[in-house]
């Protein structure tokens, strides 16, 4: 693992965000490009009522952040303070500068303070919470990581709780290339003891499920592409688990064996063949084609979690069909966000609202993981 010298932070934030210009040009120079590229990479003008739609968002996430940095209300925790951090770095608010940046700030100090020091699994009040958690928090680190000055993140920082297992308010005040590298290990901790060598809900589950496990899998993925390392095994025999579960007609299990699951299912499946670059695996061209030829499909169990993983499966897999998607859902989320720009769901407003965001964040193309 390297972690970065604070002096170096300023120097990696204009690395890490502008990185995608100088991979063009490289690009120019080795391979023939389309037309379509630079679209696909930087993306057209963003367009105006995704700017209002998440513009009003932002405001409420902002305006509703507890003074610890989390969120009240539904399935509080540090991975819905994850997907918050993402829904503001997203659309490219600066975690050192500019409106949002305290916010961000109290959000990272949160998580890290819910991270028990001793098994580095993130988890919610007492030291309850879930894998789901544990990998939504790993990823927001991840893109957080190398563009957050730390120099003065925990400077005035009052002192807070804190899950067990942490060592005191000191004890808590790592820094993020410490806290992912304890995420990392977790992970992959809960990863070897568990048969199916995937994740369920708890870190020593004896079982696994595609849900589950994609989200934990995506906090690992991003952290290997922060420059956390990642063992390589970990990657492979997740996916082994993905393809397991994977129909030659793109169905995807839930849980036990392959085969009958959700559209949720799907896209998180496509999503993560494609961020661990298994794009060449049949299993993948099964699962890409089943959600692309169902682009109408309206999801109501869980809408929210479908939109936020559907976005970015179809933008990894077929640009054409995001667009066709993109404008649909933007229209659709135009209208259910409420007069205050929050978006309520079963999981709570700000769980609701930073993940109809995200469904959006793509039109901005900022994050690294958003990377094509």
């Amino acid at each position: 693992m390297r972690l970065l010298d604070s002096s170096w932070v300023g120097v990696w934030v204009r690395v890490r965000w502008l990185c995608a210009s100088a991979l063009l040009i490289s690009v120019a120079f080795s391979v023939p490009v389309s037309a379509q590229d630079p679209q696909l990479r930087f993306g057209s003008d963003v367009p105006r009522e995704v700017e209002q739609i998440y513009e009003r968002g932002l405001k409420w996430l902002a305006a509703n952040q507890t003074a610890e940095g989390s969120w009240d209300g539904g399935d509080n925790g540090p991975g819905v303070t994850g997907m918050c951090v993402m829904a503001f770095l997203a659309s490219g608010e600066d975690p050192n500068f500019g409106p949002y940046r305290e916010p961000i700030r109290r959000a990272v100090r949160s998580m890290i303070r819910s991270q028990s020091g001793e098994t580095g699994f993130f988890a919610t009040n007492m030291g309850h919470g879930s894998m789901y958690h544990h990998g939504f928090a790993c990823l927001a680190l991840s893109e957080v990581y190398g563009v957050l000055d730390e120099s003065t993140l925990w400077a005035g920082a009052e002192s807070g709780g804190g899950a067990a297992g942490a060592v005191g308010e000191q004890g808590q005040r790592r820094s993020v290339g410490q806290a992912l590298d304890l995420a990392v290990r977790a992970s992959v901790t809960s990863q070897k003891n568990n048969p199916f060598h995937a994740w369920r809900y708890s870190p020593d589950a004896t079982d696994a499920d595609t849900s589950v496990s994609g989200a934990v899998l995506m906090g690992l993925l991003a952290a290997r592409n922060a420059g956390i390392r990642v063992p390589d095994e970990a990657v492979d025999q997740a996916i082994d688990y993905f393809r397991s579960m994977t129909t030659n007609r793109g169905e995807v299990g839930y849980s036990g064996i392959g085969g009958g699951g959700t559209a949720n299912i799907k896209a998180i499946s496509t999503l993560v063949y494609a961020i661990s670059r298994r794009k060449d695996l049949k299993e993948y061209q099964a699962v890409l084609g089943r959600i692309t030829a169902d682009l109408e499909h309206q999801e109501y169990s869980y809408p929210e979690y479908y939109r936020y993983y559907m976005a970015q499966a179809l933008f990894q897999g077929d640009f054409d069909s995001w667009q066709k998607w993109n404008r649909r859902t933007a229209k659709e989320l135009r209208e259910l966000q409420g007069e205050d720009g929050s978006f309520e769901s079963n999981h709570g407003s700000a769980y609701g609202t930073a993940m109809s965001l995200l469904a959006m964040a793509l039109n901005y193309r900022f994050l690294p993981i958003y990377e094509r």
